[in-house]
């Protein structure tokens, strides 16, 4: 068993840094990242940020693209992700 280490690495939570956009347009965590004993909580910490909000509107401009959602409940959610974003400002 492994001592925990309470100390947090300077990227901790840090959206681009442990969940940067790929070449692929995808969003993708760094080999680094994926041995790190902090990555679930770090991702975590990175999502309730404002980024998290972005990358949320990715996810539902992929889905719009592809099919899997219509006009308006793209619509309907963005309009929600947006004034998410307004309020954590």
């Amino acid at each position: 068993m492994k001592p925990e280490n309470p100390q947090k690495p300077p990227c901790f939570g840090e959206l681009d840094r442990v969940f940067p956009l790929g070449a692929d347009g995808l969003r993708h965590s760094p080999d680094a990242c994926m041995v790190c004993e902090h990555r679930t909580e770090c991702l975590k910490a990175a999502m309730k940020k404002n980024g998290g909000l972005r990358v949320r509107e990715e996810m539902v401009h992929r889905a719009y693209a592809s099919g899997m959602i219509g006009f308006w409940q793209r619509w309907s959610k963005i309009k929600y992700l947006r004034q998410q974003r307004k309020k954590q400002t």
